[in-house]
């Protein structure tokens, strides 16, 4: 077949043709909700067919800023042309700008680029046992890293040696050695598995995901930070999904003022243009890593550096966590009057724009699978997670209207679900 005939075939394609080509030759290894998105625009979307939504997803929050936000876009044509890629092997006029650039940005000495969100967290796995050996003195092979229940840090074998969540492990043993898992927002077990003078870090979003925007309580990382201070522990804060202005702080650990010992970063780094992610930590614990220890071919691209550079400017300049904050608290608040007079709502829960909705079924057995595809019926996209749990996480552009569009349609499902 021509590329003319092709592009003729692709014209006629409809929503089915599009999932059935995916489920004829992709793995089978995501459950997407059965609409095709084909172009975006800052918090809205249209698939192949020219419907137009809300994205309140926001590919898990990697598009805080927005769907192709011009200055991003602008950076990575600009950049494209000139160069992008010269591997680590020399070093490239973009990388030193853009470490300045975000070094000074979050207060750490340097950093340490990579590609994807879990990348973060397997450099800072092998960080922190390196820091252990070199510095605290853990016996080789000795050292222990913390983890907490209902985590999710990815899906590599060494990530997902971490996790309690079954999907994520049966059928993938055996597991990396030297991890412990312990209860989230539980400060007394941490206490307990940071007397181990073996333990390098305890590794925990501020804020929990994946499991459903699951918030601890108040005061939960200040005083963890404190327990890890006081047993020589490093605090890694895995903020791959939390931070970048999403909890209405640049941070997510920034509510509780509290700086970790190592962040990751990911996700909204990029503004969903390319994998980006990062770790920054000072010297005495990143120069434990010596040439040829670690790397990665693609980490610290001028491509990438372009674009990171640029979608952090749009979180400052367009002062996208307090956003975030202001229209977080509208969200919950209106949400609870929705969920008082419709007792399928369970729990309303989250921070800035990283909200969640418990859902129980209805009378005649609707799920929150089910409330998902009411609402993209309805022109709004979200998504379930752990069965249940419905994670609202639009870009932190919208405004005030967007919520009450959002929040109508929401309302409208749950009345009329049965």
């Amino acid at each position: 077949m021509s590329n003319h005939d092709y592009l003729g075939v692709a014209e006629r394609m409809k929503t089915q043709d599009y999932i059935d080509m995916e489920d004829r030759y992709g793995a089978h290894n995501y459950h997407p909700l059965g609409v095709v998105i084909d172009r975006g625009e800052g918090q809205w979307v249209w698939d192949v067919e020219g419907k137009k939504y809300m994205d309140f997803l926001s590919a898990y929050s990697a598009v805080n800023q927005g769907h192709c936000h011009p200055k991003i876009i602008k950076a990575l044509t600009d950049q494209a042309q000139k160069l992008t890629l010269t591997s680590r092997a020399f070093y490239n006029s973009v990388l030193g700008e853009y470490e300045k650039y975000i070094t000074d940005l979050f207060g750490f000495d340097k950093v340490l680029p990579m590609n994807t969100g879990v990348e973060g967290v397997e450099t800072a796995i092998k960080l922190a046992r390196k820091w252990a050996y070199t510095v605290k003195g853990v016996p080789e092979n000795q050292a222990k890293i913390i983890f907490a229940d209902g985590n999710f840090h990815g899906r590599t074998v060494g990530v997902i040696s971490a996790s309690t969540d079954p999907d994520c492990r049966v059928g993938f043993g055996p597991f990396m050695p030297g991890y412990e898992i312990i209860p989230y927002n539980d400060t007394t077990a941490l206490e307990k598995a940071v007397s181990d003078p073996n333990v390098a870090a305890f590794i925990v979003e501020p804020i929990q995901g994946e499991a459903g925007v699951n918030v601890p309580d108040e005061g939960y990382l200040s005083k963890v930070a404190e327990i890890c201070k006081a047993n020589n522990v490093l605090l890694v804060c895995d903020e791959v999904q939390t931070g970048l202005a999403r909890t209405g702080r640049m941070l997510a650990s920034d509510h509780e003022n509290v700086k970790p010992d190592i962040l990751i970063l990911g996700k909204a780094l990029s503004g969903g243009v390319l994998p980006v992610s990062a770790i920054l930590a000072n010297d005495d614990i990143m120069l434990c890593i010596k040439p040829g220890e670690h790397g990665s071919t693609f980490g610290g691209n001028p491509l990438a550096c372009k674009v990171a550079m640029a979608a952090l400017e749009i979180l400052v300049d367009e002062n996208l966590a307090e956003n975030a904050d202001r229209l977080g608290k509208l969200f919950r608040s209106e949400m609870q009057k929705i969920a008082d007079k419709n007792d399928l709502v369970t729990k309303v829960r989250g921070k800035g724009l990283l909200n969640a909705i418990i859902i129980k079924p209805t009378p005649s057995g609707k799920t929150a699978w089910d409330v998902c595809v009411a609402l993209k019926e309805n022109g709004l996209l979200a998504k379930p997670t752990h069965g249940d749990i419905i994670r609202f996480a639009p870009p932190l552009i919208i405004t005030e209207e967007d919520v009450h569009w959002a929040l109508h349609r929401i309302d409208e499902v749950l009345e009329n679900i049965d």
